[in-house]
């Protein structure tokens, strides 16, 4: 087995899709085996030799935990910056290095243009108030980037100024623009209590979160009381973590169904065990959620994460809750 180098890995990831997924994979696996000194800790201490993982599904995947606690970097290099999750008073966030800022945005808008199109071909409205009182948040790094690309001048970021907001939606509407409203729950939902409206034609777009603001519901809940409030028939969704360079979307579905997210071409889906987390779920069953992100070269690509859900045979998967890190059982080899 050679281990590839990086340049021939980033040279594979542009043509990557649900078809040819499993060979870069795999390379990327071999490369960050060798290249990444937490990752390869990691499996010696699974006792698992890289040289005898043969499929994707294989592969120990690291929890998403040791971001906290631990710089994570696949080879020799400075980061550019880092992104960092949100957290609450006394949690330790995440922290993700980044090697290439420009790399990553890339990524964001060949994973958005597979579902939407290209992002400067829309108004990109951003209602992310909590993200933005922060420093080193991913999403917003996406946004910010999509509003920049945008042909349209009215595109911008939005704090809690819902008043013009909504003359902004309104005129969108009024001239037919092809308008997308980004915007974290919380955001959302508060919006829409003070300034309920008819935005039909608007493709509103959640990325979850209600990070201590408002009282967790569901997002079928969620999705019900937006569409009440904008008159729209369904709710987009974008699910995306600080330790993952890709993201996922979820296309409009009937009322009072999970959303069911599709990965963009460089992330897979995997549930894992309960109880096992080194041994995949069949298809269609409740397991924790785990991505192979081949954007994430120059850190780690195989995450664990501690989201409950569902990986459906046709590759998408539904997020149904949170799970109690104590209950990931074997998980927590490093994290201690």
């Amino acid at each position: 087995m050679q281990t590839p180098d990086r340049q021939e890995l980033l040279s594979k990831l542009a043509d990557a899709s649900p078809e040819r997924f499993d060979a870069p994979a795999m390379q990327v696996f071999w490369y960050q085996a060798e290249n990444c000194a937490l990752f390869g800790q990691y499996l010696h201490l699974l006792g698992r030799s890289p040289e005898r993982i043969a499929s994707v599904s294989e592969i120990p995947f690291l929890p998403v935990g040791l971001f906290k606690n631990h710089h994570i970097q696949s080879g020799n290099w400075n980061p550019e910056t880092y992104f960092t999750s949100s957290s609450t008073t006394g949690q330790t966030p995440s922290r993700h290095a980044v090697r290439d800022l420009d790399f990553y945005l890339q990524n964001t808008r060949r994973g958005f243009s597979q579902f939407y199109g290209d992002p400067s071909e829309w108004c990109v409205l951003a209602l992310l108030p909590s993200y933005l009182e922060r420093t080193g948040s991913s999403l917003v790094a996406m946004a910010d980037y999509f509003i920049r690309l945008s042909r349209y001048p009215q595109s911008g970021f939005f704090l809690y100024n819902f008043d013009e907001l909504r003359h902004t939606l309104q005129a969108c509407q009024d001239a037919g623009t092809k308008t997308l409203l980004l915007g974290v729950s919380h955001a959302l939902l508060d919006f829409a209590e003070n300034h309920p409206m008819n935005l039909s034609g608007i493709t509103i777009m959640e990325t979850g979160g209600m990070k201590g603001r408002r009282r967790e519901i569901t997002r079928q809940e969620l999705h019900e009381t937006l569409c009440n409030a904008f008159r729209v028939p369904a709710i987009h969704s974008e699910y995306g973590m600080t330790e993952l360079f890709s993201q996922a979307y979820s296309l409009p579905i009937n009322a009072g169904q999970t959303p069911r997210f599709i990965p963009a071409s460089t992330l897979r889906a995997i549930a894992f065990e309960l109880y096992d987390p080194l041994c995949p779920a069949p298809p269609g069953r409740t397991g924790v959620l785990a991505f192979a992100d081949l954007a994430n070269v120059d850190t780690c690509s195989f995450i664990v994460t501690e989201d409950l859900g569902k990986v459906h045979p046709d590759g998408s998967f539904e997020v149904l809750g949170r799970l109690d890190a104590a209950e990931l059982r074997g998980c927590n080899l490093m994290v201690e």
